[in-house]
């Protein structure tokens, strides 16, 4: 081992690595493996949860959307956070597909309708239409609570020139 560095976070371990054969370097990555509930399929089979699942369904998404891969993982790591703090041992997959619905409102719009448009298999124009006016008028109701609660802007400074 050659070099080894906590993320900012504390939980990923980055480890830069030399192969003792060939001098060849490497990267890899040590996180601790928490133990995650079971995910309840709509069919009510049960398999383990795959974080591999939830990163490329957030990738989709966010597919030419300025979202960098560093926040599609952080968005997971929230996710797992939310369903370890769950402390079940069984997590419906709906449950997973409302909390990164959740993650994606907050993130970026259009990545949420995205993922909302397959998620929520909307049957019609009609009910897709309805999403967008919620999420309209969602926006339109923060915004107004943000300009009424913003602080005032703070008035520039003079730069006075050192003789």
């Amino acid at each position: 081992m050659i070099d080894s560095r906590l993320s900012r976070d504390g939980d990923v371990t980055r480890r830069r690595r030399e192969c003792d054969r060939c001098e060849r370097r490497f990267t890899t990555y040590e996180r601790v493996e928490e133990i995650l509930p079971l995910v309840v399929k709509k069919d009510g089979r049960r398999e383990a949860y795959d974080r591999v699942k939830v990163v490329t369904g957030l990738k989709k998404a966010c597919e030419k959307r300025p979202v960098s891969i560093d926040t599609i993982e952080g968005t997971a790591d929230r996710i797992e956070q939310f369903l370890q703090n769950r402390g079940e041992k069984e997590v419906s997959s709906s449950a997973i597909g409302e909390a990164v619905m959740h993650q994606l409102y907050d993130l970026d719009k259009v990545a949420y309708v995205r993922f909302a448009s397959v998620y929520r298999s909307f049957q019609d124009l009609d009910a897709f239409m309805r999403e967008l006016k919620e999420l309209v008028n969602g926006r339109d109701v923060k915004e107004k609570e943000k300009t009424r609660q913003r602080p005032p802007k703070p008035r520039p400074k003079t730069l006075q020139r050192a003789t």
